[in-house]
């Protein structure tokens, strides 16, 4: 399921159909095999041993498409009458988004079982695998040659979101397992074949990534016919989160002038204000200090736990909120090691782990202690 606020820019994020620089036709895809050689990202150092990194320790690599072959994939298919995963398209989208690529755009080393492969982030290969190492070639050389810019958090948080948010009612029904996207965390957690200084700041990717997945969830919200109460309160977690953390910098834009109320017309606002949140928040110059305000405006919302606020809706803003505060608290080097402000940080995600158990009162004593503790370490930006 391709899922962007632009259909057919979600076909090129997937299928890679980039059109080069002076090229009237997509380029083709050569596969992962044409980064392989040891001269270039299949060598042994640490600045040529990217494939290596990805096919040995990736989950990206064959990992995806061997899913699609599992017990639990083919029980799942058999729930939706599909016949085989591993050619159905509902499917293979993104655990085989290289199936997609038409037979005139793939190249002699081209193989659909690689899973989430090289040319599937970066773009198809063809306009500039030879030229992308030039020493004369800058940013806007390689990206105006179809090779896509991820040091741009925007576009990275585009590339992941469409197979890492959204996922068919039907599906989930079937027993797919729900889907959270966090584009700092889950960057983090990936094996690194790119260097350090291209990760950018951990806490402006996470905002980023968090406005492109609300875009993405109400896209969906607002193209289904009956969404369930379990997406619209996913939706409402989501947009308390955003609305909270993107009050701290003046220059990104407001939210659009709504109760948040869930019907289509309310969707399609809010999908258009993530969008440009996400673009502008790529943009900022991000600073420590937007980093500890941010932080802070977040640990202070016991209140919005109170009374009022649904169980259901509460979980989903604690869920969202303990992985904002996790990453936030990641940025800030003088409390990624504080003891007090981890111990409490372990509390709120004990807290949140389960939907059905989740308890509001404890949930927003355990934010207070959080927040405490954090004013114990930056008693002058951050207020109890």
């Amino acid at each position: 399921m391709s899922k962007t606020i632009y259909s057919q820019i979600a076909a090129g994020l997937v299928l890679g159909l980039a059109v080069a620089r002076g090229a009237d036709t997509p380029s083709k895809f050569l596969g992962a095999n044409s980064c392989a050689s040891s001269s270039c990202h299949g060598g042994g150092g640490a600045s040529q041993n990217q494939f290596l990194v990805w096919s040995l320790k990736d989950f990206h690599s064959q990992r995806p498409f061997a899913t699609l072959a599992t017990a639990r994939s083919k029980q799942i298919a058999d729930t939706l009458g599909i016949k085989n995963p591993v050619a159905d398209s509902r499917c293979t989208t993104c655990h085989a988004p290289l199936r997609a690529v038409p037979e005139n755009l793939r190249g002699d080393n081209f193989n659909v079982s690689e899973g989430v492969s090289c040319e599937s982030c970066h773009g198809p290969a063809e306009n500039w695998l030879r030229a992308h190492t030039r020493t004369d070639w800058t940013r806007a050389d390689r990206t105006a040659a179809g090779m896509r810019d991820l040091q741009n958090l925007y576009v990275r948080a585009n590339v992941c979101v469409a197979c890492h948010q959204n996922v068919d009612a039907d599906i989930l029904a079937a027993g797919h397992p729900e889907l959270v996207f966090e584009l700092d965390g889950q960057s983090v957690a990936e094996p690194k074949h790119w260097p350090a200084e291209k990760n950018g700041n951990g806490a402006q990717a996470w905002l980023v990534g968090q406005a492109v997945a609300l875009r993405e969830m109400s896209w969906q919200l607002a193209s289904e016919k009956s969404p369930t109460e379990s997406e619209i309160n996913q939706w409402r977690g989501l947009v308390w989160l955003v609305n909270r953390a993107g009050k701290m910098d003046p220059t990104l834009p407001a939210p659009p002038d709504i109760t948040f109320r869930p019907n289509e017309e309310n969707f399609r606002l809010v999908q258009k204000w993530g969008d440009a949140l996400a673009m502008t928040a790529a943009k900022i110059s991000w600073t420590e200090k937007l980093s500890q305000e941010t932080l802070s405006a977040l640990a202070n919302t016991t209140a919005d736990f109170g009374a009022g606020i649904s169980q259901p809706v509460s979980a989903r803003r604690a869920g969202r909120l303990v992985l904002a505060l996790d990453r936030l608290v990641a940025a800030l080097p003088e409390l990624k090691n504080n003891k007090p402000v981890q111990s409490a940080l372990d509390q709120l995600f004990r807290l949140a782990q389960s939907i059905p158990d989740f308890d509001s009162t404890k949930f927003a004593a355990a934010l207070a202690d959080f927040s405490r503790a954090l004013a114990q370490t930056h008693p002058a930006t951050i207020a109890n």
